[in-house]
């Protein structure tokens, strides 16, 4: 999963017609390295989608602009709107990440 590294590219990237599922997580948190072990295949199966992920420390603003209270968080936007936020207490299982990103089609 491509990594956000600038505010510009942030931007740039939830612009998209499509839907970009925006993961915010920290290099330090078990529970972000946990859906990293499971999340390659839902990618695959949501190739309509486009997936990134930023470090919410390390762009701060953007964490509490998005309401981003817990880590790992998987919010969805299309063009430049956040529409949805899978907050870190429901992206703990594949499950749980399938049946969020199965509303947007």
């Amino acid at each position: 999963m491509e990594r956000i590294q600038t505010l510009e590219q942030f931007k740039e990237q939830i612009s998209n017609a499509k839907f970009t599922v925006m993961k915010f997580d920290t290099t330090w948190c078990p529970d972000c390295k946990n859906l990293d072990r499971f999340i390659d295949p839902i990618i695959e199966e949501h190739s309509d989608k486009q997936f990134l992920a930023i470090d919410a420390e390390k762009f701060q603003n953007l964490s509490e602009e998005y309401e981003v209270r817990g880590i790992p968080s998987l919010l969805v936007y299309k063009n430049g709107e956040k529409i949805a936020h899978l907050h870190s207490k429901f992206a703990k299982t594949p499950d749980q990440i399938r049946e969020y990103l199965d509303e947007f089609k």
